[in-house]
């Protein structure tokens, strides 16, 4: 529950503070609710029309796709050189982390590590993993210390795993993110960094680093948001410049990507939920205490983003009997949607308290945060205009797999389920926003 939370600035523990999770209130977005909805009904609309009219086969090609970077700058991309000091890069700034936990004052206003938790990693992740690609896998400090010891003889990993402990690792992130309480104090961060690492280390040192792959959240998390980055690899290793929709194309089709991705909406969409008064008064006057209500409605947001999800998949199913596998077929249409949910929800956290975090981190203590850049009405469009290319670009993807996996008579109306689901998905992001 963010009222009880420590930091001001990061979680807000009343609704008039303005950068409650970087999401303002009502009163902060002066934007008219009808046009709002009706200019993102449109934007879906005329696209769905559009697809459905001029775009009658699949033109996205996944990791076959890309045009080949310079070999030069391939060759110092993939040199061990290269790697070696970004393990040290990300080891070094595990340590000063570290030291500023333990060695630091409990306070958020003095002590950059919660910063650095929740804002430069959590949120810092999402453009790092747009421009670069999965960066994390490169950074973990985890990995560089399972280099000091790698095990002898490591275990293949269950091919039925997937990516689901990384499900609810992320789970468990956002819980503390949203609802532990003092979740900026150095023992409530000592204590799930250390659970964090001991069971990451624990399954590297059953299953090797693969296991990092499938289980860290954040290598998880970075490595989907990089699908829709312009850098990615082909099959055959080339380094390239592409379209985000080949790389979305090419999202793995493995178990707990749904889980993973829905993760990502509902937690998003409790955020948002969070700053609301009539939340607040929720937490306040339950029966239950603030953090198990708390808890309950973060499980309920996921549980309500799933449940959409799957809605749409079982009629998917009923309408194309060829299409066998709809949960995870159309999974990677989702990513783009949760990435407009990140940037709408975080984007002026970012902006604001990364600075002042940075700022902290070189000894400067109560380091005020900068002047935001964007005013009410700015924030108020960039957020609903986030929100809506989000969905606006996973209709697209959607599109696409439809006309490979559907009959060209059906591949038009078998994806109107999803077409319903990106509308419910849109009208509720920008309800959390305005409401």
């Amino acid at each position: 529950m963010q009222a009880l939370a420590a930091h001001p600035h990061l979680h807000a523990p009343v609704p008039s503070s303005p950068l409650a999770h970087g999401v303002g209130s009502r009163h902060d977005l002066p934007l008219s609710p009808f046009y709002a909805y009706a200019g993102a009904f449109a934007a879906l609309l005329v696209s769905f029309l559009a697809l459905g009219l001029l775009w009658s086969s699949s033109r996205f090609r996944g990791d076959l796709a890309g045009r080949p970077l310079p070999a030069g700058l391939q060759r110092m991309a993939d040199a061990p050189a290269t790697r070696t000091a970004l393990r040290i890069l990300g080891a070094v700034a595990a340590l000063v982390f570290l030291l500023h936990l333990l060695l630091g004052p409990d306070d958020p206003d003095r002590n950059p590590a919660a910063g650095a938790l929740y804002v430069l990693l959590w949120v810092g992740l999402v453009p790092a993993s747009l421009l670069l690609g999965p960066v994390w896998r490169l950074l973990n400090p985890l990995r560089a210390l399972l280099t000091l010891r790698p095990p002898r003889s490591p275990r293949p990993l269950p091919s039925a795993l997937g990516i689901r402990p990384a499900a609810a690792g992320l789970l468990l992130f956002t819980g503390l993110e949203l609802v532990v309480p003092d979740n900026s104090s150095s023992a409530t961060l000592l204590i799930a960094l250390t659970v964090h690492a001991g069971v990451q280390l624990l399954g590297a040192a059953r299953y090797g680093d693969r296991w990092f792959a499938h289980a860290d959240p954040f290598e998880v998390y970075s490595s989907l948001l990089a699908r829709l980055s312009p850098l990615g690899r082909r099959t055959d290793g080339r380094l390239v410049l592409r379209s985000p929709f080949h790389g979305l194309d090419a999202t793995p089709q493995i178990p707990g990507l749904v889980a993973t991705v829905c993760v990502l909406l509902g937690s998003t969409a409790y955020d948002g939920l969070s700053d609301n008064p009539r939340w607040i008064t929720t937490l306040q006057t339950s029966s239950l205490g603030p953090t198990p209500t708390a808890t309950l409605g973060l499980l309920a947001t996921v549980a309500l983003a799933a449940a959409c999800y799957g809605l749409c998949a079982g009629v998917l199913r009923l309408m194309n009997p060829t299409v066998t596998t709809p949960l995870t077929s159309f999974a990677h249409s989702l990513l783009p949607v949760a990435l407009g949910y990140l940037v709408a929800h975080y984007f002026s956290l970012f902006v604001i308290e990364g600075p002042r975090t940075v700022i902290m981190a070189g000894g400067t203590d109560n380091a005020p945060a900068p002047a935001p850049f964007l005013g009410p009405g700015g924030l108020a469009t960039l957020q609903v205009a986030a929100i809506v290319t989000g969905h606006v670009l996973g209709v697209v993807a959607a599109h696409d797999r439809s006309v490979r996996l559907f009959p060209p008579d059906r591949a038009v109306a078998g994806q109107l389920p999803l077409f319903a689901l990106m509308i419910t998905y849109t009208l509720g992001g920008i309800g959390l926003l305005i409401a």
